[in-house]
């Protein structure tokens, strides 16, 4: 059975990168290798991985990530921290 990983990254600039692959440890490295130049990470390194999370079905992981990349930051913080009783008031808008 093949393992999927969503996963985000800590910036230097303080930003997250969130993203999916199925080898974490190759795909970190790719990220600090600047692999791909024109990355998101490839001008806000180093990158520290913060957090992720195992998958079997990639269809539901690829749609987890996609989820997560639209969070605000406070709430990636509060994922990150593991505070996941707090997730659902922080998708909540203020008015």
């Amino acid at each position: 059975m093949k393992i999927f990983y969503v996963y985000i990254l800590l910036c230097a600039d303080q930003t997250y990168y969130t993203g999916i692959t199925s080898n974490l440890t190759e795909r970190i490295i790719e990220h600090r290798n600047k692999k791909y130049s024109n990355s998101y990470t490839s001008s806000r390194l180093p990158v520290e991985l913060v957090f992720y999370c195992e998958f079997t079905d990639p269809e539901f992981a690829i749609a987890k990530e996609k989820q997560i990349k639209k969070w605000s930051k406070i709430k990636k913080e509060a994922l990150i921290d593991g505070k996941y009783d707090e997730l659902p008031n922080l998708a909540k808008k203020k008015f």
